[in-house]
């Protein structure tokens, strides 16, 4: 026998996980209108990386 969870509000959201997905879905959206591949660029300004956070990468 097979035992599912209760439906209601014993479900844990784990904040993290749930807004990784979102950015995924969003690179995802945004490569697949490209034309070509995604520069660096577009990927972090999909990604909502900051100006300085890139700055400091290149280093």
């Amino acid at each position: 026998m097979r035992r599912v969870a209760a439906v209601g509000g014993t479900a844990v959201q784990d904040h993290v996980a749930l807004a990784e997905i979102e950015l995924c879905g969003e690179l995802i959206i945004a490569a697949s209108a490209a034309e070509d591949r995604l520069s660096l660029e577009s990927i972090d300004e999909v990604l909502r990386v900051e100006r300085q956070e890139r700055e400091h990468r290149a280093q």
